[in-house]
This record gives structure tokens, C-alpha cells and sequence, in this order.
């Protein structure tokens, strides 16, 4: 176990290596005032693509096994919540440049627009999660079962009605998620992001970290590989190796995802694709990649509800730490508090965000989500942004404005998930008495009632 635990850690560095030399060459060098080694100089943008995309594979595999790790000292969701910050740390650095730029150029066309490239790169990352990460990884559970046992796939009769079960213990996440949904449909209507919006859910996301670190640590769950080979070192030496397996995959994925993205960008740009469109839908998934790929190598490992438990955490943070922290940025680069605006479009973005977050909601109030439903999700995720592809590029005449085409697929999410809202209302009252009880057994610190079947 040792020598191929060994051999898998030395390839997972490995593939940052060559980012690691690019990175020391362009910002670590220059500040010493060093020379760059020539065969590091003006390397071409598919080039610096494949390295930084490498770097961020390969540090998405120590994440995860340090996360794996952790659990045998803090509460799973814990530590499942500390790898999905870092996971997707990438997003908020990409986004919180367009809310500082929003800040430094105030009153003019470019702070204008970078506040509205702020809200869209943070919608786009959001849409992202759900209708490809949430659906994809579904789907592609139900697939991997189909060769293979996955205690988290259940097959059912009838056509698509294959379902992957999620562990009663995400219920927190799924009603803490709930409550930032309804939320984030009244932001829009103050014109934009404000210190309210930053308190209530800042406030939130820190009540969820309190409340999941009063819980116990669970019971030992069996690990393979590296993970099952670094929980056997002693305890101080375990949290040492764990804190820098956090430190180092949380350093290569912040530094690498943004030129990844920028990259993509200027690729995109140079085939055609209009800018807007890459920076709130391009960007946005090279920066969601470490995420997903967590998650895919989870569930490649029959862990599928430790990856559920991940995509959701990580809709969570995005949902509460992401939009209520752009406003202290902004704040910050303009030298006094200040509202990050954006324009009507944008407030269109948000509303879509939320209603397709309701609806996602409401597929998992029975802790399960079936082929059909992971179908739904990506079908009208994929359908809306081609629609609005093909719009910007004047491809297709609809009769109405882009705008007007997110608020019919807000209105269609919405009633879908009043449909199952209404389906499932037993379901719902469940869920939300076990969060009532969980929070009141982290509160009061007695032990911790039993959830129900998984």
C-alpha cells in the first residue's frame, strides 16, 4: 500500500510541476528581480492552457485525498465543506477581479460593466454547478453503477426512472441552501449587491460552519488507496500532512485556474465566441473544474454520496460567501462602502440563478435525484445558453429579447418546482424538522438523534 500510495501522490505533483516553473518564472522572479529561464518566455496561450489545466488536475486529486484524510479527525461535513471553499477558491478570485475593477473604475463604462461581469461570472459558475455538475454527476453515477455496485443507485421500473439516493445527513445543506434561494430572489430588487445582502448571507454560511462543527466525528468509513494509507499515521503528523495537502493543492488551483480560464477565454475570442459569453459561461467552467473533478473521482471510487455531499456544500458557499462577499470587494477598491450595481439583464441572470437553484431544491427534498430529473436539469440549463448563443450571435430571431428569454425559463423553473414542492410536501415537512433537530442538537450539545434510512 505504501509504494502505490507513494507512486499516486508523486504523479498527482508531478502534473503541477511544470505550472510550478511557470508561475516561479512570471511572479515569484520578476519580484526578485531574477531573470525568467528563456524556454519559459512568451510560451504560446494553448501552451500555458495545458499546463495550468494539468496543475489543476493534479491538485484536484491531492484536495480530495486530504479531504478523504480529514474525515477520521472532523466531522465529514466539515471537512467536505473545507474542500469545496478551495475547490472552487478559483471562482472567487475570478470574480472578485471584476468586482474590484468595478471599484476602481466607479462612474465610468468600465466599472460599469466589470459590475455587470461580476454578477454574470458569479451566475454562470452557479448554473454551472447545478445543470452540469449536479445533473452530470447523477447521470454519470447511475452510468458507473450500471458495471460496477454502487450502494447509492437504486434501479427502478419504468423508463429513466433509475435514482442515485443522497445521505439524509446533507438535509442541513439542502434547507440552509433553501433559505439563501429565497434570498437571493428579493437582491435584485434593491438595485443591487448591499452590506444587507453581505450580513444575512455571510451570517448564514458562518451559522451552517458552527452548527456542522459542533457534530460529532463520524463513524470510521472504510478508504482505499492513499487516503487509507495516510490515516494511518499518527495524529499529529496526519494533520500536518493534511494541512499541507490543503495548502499546496489550495495554492496550485488559486494561481492556476485564472490563467486556465483567461486562456480559454482568448481562445474562445479567437474563434469567434462574443466576450460577454466566454466570461460568463467559459471562465466560469474552467474555474468549476477542480470541483467536478472531486467529485468525479469520488464517485469513480463508489463514493458517490461523499461527492453528492461536495456539489451541494460547494452550491452553498457560492450561494451565501460568494455574492456577500463581491460588495466588501467593491467596497474596498472604491475607498468607501458602495452598492455593486449591475443593470437589468443582470438582475434577469440573478432570478434564473435562483429559480433554477429552487428547482433543484425541490428534486432533492426526497433525498434522491432520478434520471429524469438529472435530464431536466441539464436539458434546460444546456437549451437556455444555446438559445442565448445563438441570440447574441443573431443566429435565430425569437420574439423575445435575450432578458425576456431568462425571465420564461425563471418562470418555467419556478413552476416546476412549485409542482414538486407541492408532490413532496412530506417529504419537505421531513426535512425540515430533521434541520430543525439538528441544529437544536448542535445547539444544545445532546447527542445526536438517528437520521433515517439512507
Amino acid at each position: 500500500m505504501r509504494r502505490q500510495a507513494f507512486r499516486a501522490l508523486g504523479a498527482a505533483v508531478a502534473l503541477t510541476l511544470p505550472w510550478v516553473a511557470v508561475w516561479l518564472s512570471r511572479s515569484v522572479l520578476p519580484a526578485l528581480g531574477l531573470p525568467a529561464p528563456a524556454a519559459l518566455q512568451g510560451l504560446s496561450t494553448l501552451t500555458i492552457v495545458g499546463i495550468s489545466g494539468l496543475s489543476v488536475l493534479g491538485a484536484s486529486f491531492l484536495l480530495a485525498w486530504g479531504a478523504e484524510t480529514a474525515e477520521k479527525d472532523v466531522p465529514r461535513a466539515f471537512a467536505i465543506a473545507v474542500l469545496a471553499v478551495l475547490a472552487v477558491a478559483p471562482e472567487y478570485a475570478v470574480d472578485a477581479l471584476y468586482a474590484w475593477n468595478a471599484g476602481v473604475y466607479a462612474g465610468t463604462e468600465r466599472g460599469v460593466e466589470a459590475g455587470n461581469l461580476a454578477v454574470a461570472n458569479m451566475t454562470g459558475a452557479n448554473r454551472i454547478l447545478i445543470g452540469v455538475g449536479w445533473a452530470g454527476i447523477a447521470l454519470f453515477t447511475v452510468y458507473r453503477a450500471a458495471s460496477g455496485s454502487d450502494p447509492a443507485v437504486e434501479k427502478r421500473a419504468g423508463p429513466l426512472a433509475d435514482v442515485v439516493r443522497i445521505d439524509r445527513d446533507i438535509g442541513l445543506e439542502i434547507v440552509f441552501l433553501l433559505v439563501a434561494t429565497a434570498w437571493a430572489f428579493l437582491v435584485p430588487l434593491n438595485g443591487g449587491i448591499d452590506v444587507l445582502d453581505m450580513l444575512f448571507l455571510v451570517g448564514l454560511y458562518v451559522a451552517y460552519i458552527v452548527i456542522i462543527l459542533r457534530g460529532d466525528v463520524d463513524p470510521a468509513e472504510e478508504h482505499v488507496g492513499v487516503p487509507a494509507y495516510l490515516q494511518r499515521f499518527p495524529k499529529a503528523e496526519r494533520v500536518l500532512t493534511v494541512l499541507a495537502l490543503f495548502a499546496f493543492s489550495g495554492l496550485m488551483i488559486f494561481t492556476a485556474v485564472e490563467p486556465f480560464a483567461h486562456g480559454l477565454e482568448e481562445v474562445g475570442q479567437s474563434i469567434g465566441v462574443p466576450s460577454f459569453f466566454m466570461i460568463q459561461w467559459v471562465a466560469p467552467l474552467a474555474s468549476e473544474s477542480p470541483e467536478l473533478i472531486v467529485v468525479l473521482y469520488l464517485v469513480n471510487k463508489a463514493r458517490s454520496t461523499a461527492g453528492f455531499n461536495a456539489l451541494i456544500s460547494s452550491k452553498l458557499n457560492q450561494w451565501t460567501l460568494l455574492i456577500g462577499t463581491l460588495v466588501v470587494v467593491h467596497s474596498i477598491a472604491l475607498g468607501q462602502y458602495g452598492v455593486l450595481s449591475f443593470d437589468a439583464k443582470q438582475s434577469a441572470e440573478i432570478w434564473i440563478t435562483a429559480a433554477q437553484s429552487l428547482f433543484a431544491i425541490a428534486v432533492l427534498t426526497n433525498f434522491e435525484i432520478s434520471v429524469r430529473e438529472a435530464l431536466a436539469l441539464l436539458v434546460l440549463f444546456l437549451s437556455q445558453v444555446v438559445l442565448e448563443f445563438l441570440l447574441l450571435r443573431e443566429l435565430i430571431v425569437l420574439p423575445v429579447s435575450s432578458r425576456g428569454l431568462l425571465l420564461v425559463y425563471t418562470a418555467v423553473y419556478v413552476a416546476l418546482a412549485a409542482v414538486l414542492f407541492v408532490a413532496r410536501r412530506g417529504a419537505f415537512r421531513d426535512l425540515v424538522g430533521q434541520t430543525v433537530g439538528t441544529i437544536t442538537t448542535a445547539v444544545g450539545g445532546s447527542e445526536h438523534p438517528q437520521s433515517g434510512d439512507d
